[in-house]
């Protein structure tokens, strides 16, 4: 087991991303606990942790932060074209390629993935590996959030009410699931920056066991939602060979937004720090967000399908960003011990 752990970590698969696998097969193996109908409720419990995930966030996020973040504001409008803008037009010029029905279902999984937030930890993290600009990213991936609780529904509603994919299930009320996503996520996040600066101190602290309890949190999303998909037998049509062919799309959608940013960057005459920045944080959709808002966007067995693209990109845009991340590090430091050389 140990040498199985250690060989998943050397290919980018950390304990989190084993458990995610490790919940679709639960789901596949026991779906009953987590229908909709279970006596568990364990989706109800799984929307209330939702919140509680969003409240410690805002509970480490100060207005200072915040405020600090403003300052450049060019490389922040990049990056949110990019997550808000860039994303879903690339998904759109490959709607033509997904005519039929299956194929309409996973164009709408796949244009879900694009419309959603920038991811905020692993943004963060794979930033300062970089030794890019970390105050913007940090600045970047939370209004990311923010914003795409008004933006990926919007995005969403257009899509669904011009016909594609699951249009006739009826009418898209995008007030409600902004009102739903809002109390789910913008309240508990302002009441956290409210309460920063008499319990910041104490979400910092103890960042390491909040972290955990976001991951178990998302563990139950993603179980309960594969459940569901699993118990109507959604899965019954997708084979290894689709499921390999969605993996190398996303891999394909990760490096082709990466290296579009980079020349983009250039262009701008970004220096290396912003440059770092904006092709991590411009890159990176997040699971947090994609598990949230399936619930609400997607209530039924449909929110495990639509949670498959984002789940691949995901774990692929973590193994190819550490990758990057590293390398680029390591340019820094050849050229730092030249200089010094010198």
């Amino acid at each position: 087991m140990r040498k199985f752990i250690d060989t998943a970590k050397k290919a980018g698969l950390d304990g989190f991303m084993l458990a995610l696998l490790s919940m679709i097969l639960l789901a596949w193996l026991w779906p009953a606990p987590g229908m909709q109908h279970s006596p568990l409720h364990l989706s109800t419990v799984s929307t209330y942790a939702v919140s509680v995930i969003f409240f410690f966030y805002g509970l480490r996020l100060s207005p200072e932060k915040l405020k600090a973040g403003l300052v450049n504001w060019r490389l922040h409008v990049m990056v949110h074209l990019s997550t808000f803008v860039l994303f879903p037009v690339l998904a759109l010029a490959f709607r033509p390629f997904f005519q039929n029905g299956e194929g309409q279902t996973m164009w709408l999984a796949i244009f879900f993935l694009t419309v959603l937030p920038s991811t905020v930890s692993s943004s963060v993290v794979m930033v300062s590996i970089a030794r890019g600009n970390v105050p913007a990213a940090i600045f970047n991936a939370s209004i990311s959030s923010l914003i795409g609780v008004f933006i990926t529904p919007l995005w969403m509603g257009l899509v669904l009410e011009s016909g594609s994919g699951q249009a006739s299930a009826g009418h898209f009320d995008l007030l409600s699931v902004v009102g739903k996503l809002s109390i789910q996520v913008l309240l508990p996040v302002f009441a956290g920056i409210v309460l920063n600066k008499r319990w910041g101190h104490f979400a910092e602290r103890h960042k390491k066991y909040i972290r955990y309890f976001d991951q178990s949190s998302i563990l139950l999303i993603v179980y309960t939602s594969f459940c569901e998909s699993f118990g109507e037998h959604l899965f019954d049509s997708l084979g290894i060979k689709e499921i390999v062919f969605l993996g190398i799309g996303m891999l394909a959608l990760f490096f082709g937004i990466y290296f579009l940013l980079t020349f983009i960057s250039g262009l701008l005459h970004f220096n290396r720090e912003d440059k770092v920045t904006a092709v991590f944080c411009g890159s990176k959709k997040s699971l947090v967000q994609g598990a949230v808002m399936s619930k609400v966007l997607f209530a039924g067995p449909e929110a495990g399908l639509m949670l498959l693209p984002i789940m691949l990109y995901h774990a692929l845009q973590l193994i190819a960003a550490s990758i990057i991340a590293q390398r680029v590090a390591r340019e820094l430091e050849v050229a730092e011990d030249f200089v010094l050389k010198k």
